[in-house]
Parts: C-alpha cells; structure tokens; sequence
C-alpha cells in the first residue's frame, strides 16, 4: 500500500526549536479535529535536528490534518524561502519514529 508521506527540509538560518514547536502545535490542533487517541493512532512523523528535516505520513485523515496545518504554521512563521517540502514514497523516506 502507498503511503502519502511529505518531507521538509530546513534552511540553515531556520530556528529549529520553533519548527519543532509549531510540529507540536500542529499536533494539538489535529487532536482538537479528531480527539487524542486517534491523533496518537494515526499520526506518524519523524524530526531531525541533526538532518534539519522532517517527515511526516498523511496517508490517514489526522495525518493529512497535521500535514496541512504543519506547512500553514511554518509558511506563515518562516515565509516560503525558510523550507522545501517534497511529496515521497514511505520507502524512501517515510516516518520511522514519532
């Protein structure tokens, strides 16, 4: 089965503590759409400071939620220059951890 997954990558002047917050916001904001255990079920995202990257799996309704109010939090904080987002395939880079 494919999976919709999405990975963001980071300029280098791009505060990564606040791109790792607004991932935390987005996630609150999912739970208020679809209730915290089906957030904690559905969503799956990895986060690397060290790569400056992340990669989220919007391949369920929650996902596809935090995906969307993630790229919104971070273009409208950032602006479109601070970040590169990609669509891929799970086996090439998809979520490993949350």
């Amino acid at each position: 089965m494919s999976r919709e997954v999405y990975r963001y990558r980071f300029a280098k002047d791009t505060p990564l503590d606040e791109v790792e917050e607004s991932l935390l916001l987005a996630i609150v904001a999912a739970e208020c759409l679809h209730g915290e255990s089906r957030v904690r079920l559905e969503v799956s995202y990895s986060f690397s400071k060290r790569k400056r990257a992340c990669v989220v799996d919007a391949s369920t309704p929650a996902g596809r939620d935090v995906n969307s109010i993630f790229a919104g939090f971070l273009t409208r904080q950032f602006g479109d220059e601070a970040l590169e987002v990609e669509r891929v395939s799970s086996a090439e880079g998809g979520p490993g951890a949350k």
